[in-house]
């Protein structure tokens, strides 16, 4: 064994020590510390330090601390409003570290009960999204990959319209697929691109007035122009900018007659669920083809956690499945190998799986309920001091739209947002909605408190007072 290795094995109980101080300083400190900091660019210095002489875990650990550290974005803390960003539970924190070390590939099942943790996970978490039992789930990495999946058995059905297997026969024999949406979000262009069906697939339908949510009537228009055109429609449940429902319950009733696939990107607006005051939004999720919900969003997992559901195995099996000796026959409960674009993959239900038992449905119900009124009230206060800000939008559920006076152009939006950035206070990003450049705040993490919300406020003028 190669002596820094043997050393480091030796000294793993005080490494571990170590490690587990340096991250609660950085944890502890993040009411304090800024929510996000500016990159400082190319360093040559120290991109050389794979080149230098090795240092063992202990002098990796110390140069860490040091050189990148002091330089990363509190995108784990409250203030962090940008993106739809959430946090890591304490217990999903401990899962993760056991994720790491346990070092679990549960592709197969039949070295270990890694699979079976996870399946109960996905049945779990069904549940609380009022997911049936004809919805069958696994964990994937986010939730690009997640649509990219639901839109993969998508492509596969509508090649059993036209009576092929695109898995078998291949893109060059299905022909053009159309997939419509209202306000999809920018992963469904990109699953586009990498399925061959290509970005100009995607085909934008209007949305009500003032609104994300796609117009029923005008999709069922556009369905009518094509009866005999098998189609893909993603539907969203939370728009990125504003939060936005598509009418789920009517789009699966339109469903019964007219043919396509309906998949839902409900990455976070799964969440509403939980909520009884915004639950009726996610109404008819269950008769979707198939679903994706991002966990390391509003479940407040680490990153690289995602679900992704359908009713239509027998899809997924056909497109998914790996044929090779040594992982044997497929059997009536496919192993995760042949369901994912996966062959190994990280034990990800674990942190999930720790969070879930550990504060449970109600747990979680509390984060999401204390989310959105941290973001009502965001809404009220930016309202209060119209006309500097400007909702552009009614908050639905976690995320805050708004313009700000005198900033209508993305180069002053940016300027705006990096001033705000660089005073530590908080993080937002920008967006362009309804025909304007705008602000989104999205309230999506664990430790948010009222007081967070009013803190970005007077952030928020407080970079405008000072013209920055």
């Amino acid at each position: 064994m190669h002596p820094l290795l043997h050393q480091d094995l030796n000294e793993l109980p005080a490494l571990s020590q170590a490690t587990r101080e340096l991250a609660l300083s950085f944890l502890q400190g993040l009411d304090a510390n800024p929510a996000a900091r500016a990159p400082r660019g190319l360093r040559p210095a120290l991109m050389q330090d794979a080149l230098q002489q090795p240092i063992g875990a202990a002098g990796a650990l110390q140069r860490f601390a040091q050189d990148w550290l002091p330089h990363l974005s509190g995108s784990a803390g409250p203030r962090y409003l940008g993106f739809v960003t959430g946090g890591a539970t304490p217990a999903s924190m401990l899962g993760d570290w056991l994720t790491a070390s346990l070092d679990q590939n549960p592709t197969a099942g039949w070295d270990s009960e890694a699979p079976e943790l996870e399946r109960a996970t996905v049945r779990t978490l069904a549940a609380w999204f009022g997911l049936s039992e004809v919805q069958q789930g696994v964990f994937v990495s986010g939730a690009t990959l997640s649509n990219f999946v639901g839109l993969a058995l998508g492509r596969e059905w509508v090649g059993e319209q036209r009576g092929l297997r695109v898995s078998e026969a291949g893109l060059a024999r299905l022909g053009p697929v159309r997939i419509l949406s209202g306000a999809p979000h920018s992963s469904i262009h990109k699953a586009a691109s990498m399925l061959g069906l290509g970005r100009e697939a995607v085909e934008l339908l209007p949305t009500l007035a003032g609104r994300d949510a796609l117009d029923v009537a005008a999709l069922e228009q556009r369905l009518r122009a094509s009866p005999d055109e098998a189609l893909i429609v993603v539907a969203n449940a939370g728009t990125v900018n504003s939060g936005d429902f598509d009418d789920l319950t009517a789009l699966v009733a339109l469903r019964q007659r007219h043919r396509f696939w309906l998949h839902v990107d409900a990455a976070f607006g799964a969440f509403a669920a939980l909520d009884a005051r915004v639950a009726a939004q996610v109404a008819g999720l269950d008769g979707a083809d198939s679903v994706c919900i991002d966990c390391h969003k509003w479940l407040n997992v680490p990153y690289d956690s995602a679900l992704q559901f359908t009713r239509h195995r027998d899809l997924q099996l056909r497109v998914f499945q790996n044929a090779a000796a040594y992982l044997g026959p497929i059997g009536e409960r496919p192993d995760f190998v042949h369901l994912t674009p996966e062959n190994s993959r990280r034990w990800r239900a674990l942190p999930a799986w720790f969070s879930v038992q550990a504060y449970g449905r109600e747990g979680h119900a509390e984060i999401v309920r204390r989310n959105i009124d941290g973001a009502r009230l965001l809404g009220r206060l930016l309202q209060a001091d119209a006309p500097r800000f400007e909702l552009l939008s009614p908050v639905r559920l976690n995320i805050v739209c708004f313009a700000v006076q005198g900033h209508d152009d993305a180069a002053r939006v940016q300027a705006l947002l990096e001033c705000l950035r660089d005073s530590g206070e908080a993080f937002l990003t920008p967006t362009h909605y309804q025909g304007r450049w705008a602000v989104r705040a999205a309230f999506s993490n664990w430790r948010s408190e009222a007081a967070d919300a009013q803190r970005v406020h007077a952030a928020l003028n407080r970079v405008l007072d000072e013209a920055c």
